[in-house]
């Protein structure tokens, strides 16, 4: 099932974690290693993905962080 535009959820690939769709990378992957330092053209190149598929990725991301709740940890 698509979740987003191009991140989709089976529960057969991956334990069923949000993956760029069509392939088996997950989002995660893909975050975690810009995040990290790799340049989206080396991601793209390490994982076989395209410039949309990296970015929709972290407009994934974006969006989880945007539905999180923040709770302060004391003041």
């Amino acid at each position: 099932m698509e979740i987003a535009p191009h991140i989709t959820v089976d529960p057969t690939i991956h334990h069923g974690t949000p993956v760029i769709t069509g392939t088996r990378v997950p989002a995660e992957i893909i975050v975690g290693s810009l995040a990290g330092g790799m340049s989206k053209t080396e991601v793209m190149a390490e994982y076989d993905l395209t410039q949309p598929q990296v970015e929709a990725a972290l407009s994934y991301a974006a969006m989880l962080i945007a539905q999180t709740e923040a709770i302060p940890l004391g003041a």
